[in-house]
């Protein structure tokens, strides 16, 4: 049996004071073992991976919004040929940067991300921030993308928040709601925070959407060969 049904409710959300709640620590080392455990042998070999530089790093996060990994990689090496720095993508004229773009789709990404770069030149002398706060104060940056920026290019234990991440949290922990709306969206960051362990921010938030995009899919999840089987919330009861 594939098929994951509705998680079992673990606890009740509301909209006034919500806290949401810890995972007891067995649990957390438990999860985290395993999912570490799970991407030392399944890990994906993808480009961006090979890499610390900010920009580079940057670039792959914005592609890969709403766009398969195997359409991205083509692209982005093509991409970071043409403009290898911050400083070349801010000077890019535009109808070059779409056509360098084509066909990714979702066109106003390029320009979302040359603004970024005209951003990161004329106040940060050509250097992506190290802090949230400094790369949240940038236009068209979010959440998510501060986050990957801050965990896979300055090792950061920063948490992340996409559509795999989110799947994984939401099933094995049990969180009910909607996940793109508070206090389910409040509760699923706070647990993409506190399950990093310590140090590990990098190769945690990297198997985590391996696991997602591999074994906790959207559809035809692979429950009976998952290794969070035994204590997922939407795993079927034996």
């Amino acid at each position: 049996m594939n098929r994951v049904p509705p998680a079992k409710r673990s606890h009740r959300l509301s909209q006034k004071g919500f806290t949401p709640p810890i995972p007891a620590l067995g649990l957390l080392r438990k999860f985290q073992s395993r999912l570490l455990q799970w991407y030392d042998r399944y890990r994906r070999d993808l480009p961006w991976r090979e890499t610390t530089d900010p920009y580079a790093i940057l670039v792959s996060e914005i592609m890969l919004q709403q766009t398969q990994v195997d359409r991205v990689i083509p692209k982005y090496h093509e991409f970071l040929q043409r403009y290898p720095t911050v400083r070349h993508l801010a000077k890019a004229p535009l109808r070059q940067l779409k056509k360098v773009w084509y066909p990714l789709g979702y066109n106003d990404r390029p320009v979302r991300l040359r603004e970024i770069a005209r951003e990161v030149v004329t106040r940060y002398d050509g250097k992506i921030p190290n802090t949230a706060e400094g790369l949240l104060a940038m236009d068209g940056v979010g959440r998510y993308t501060a986050g990957a920026v801050l965990s896979f290019a300055y090792r950061q234990d920063a948490p992340i928040l996409d559509t795999n991440v989110s799947r994984v949290l939401r099933r094995v922990f049990g969180v009910d709601g909607d996940p793109k709306r508070s206090p389910a969206q409040k509760h699923l960051w706070h647990l993409a925070k506190v399950v990093i362990p310590k140090g590990k921010g990098y190769l945690f938030n990297q198997a985590l959407m391996d696991f997602g995009a591999l074994v906790c899919t959207a559809r035809k999840p692979l429950c009976l060969l998952c290794p969070m089987n035994t204590f997922c919330k939407a795993y079927p009861v034996n």
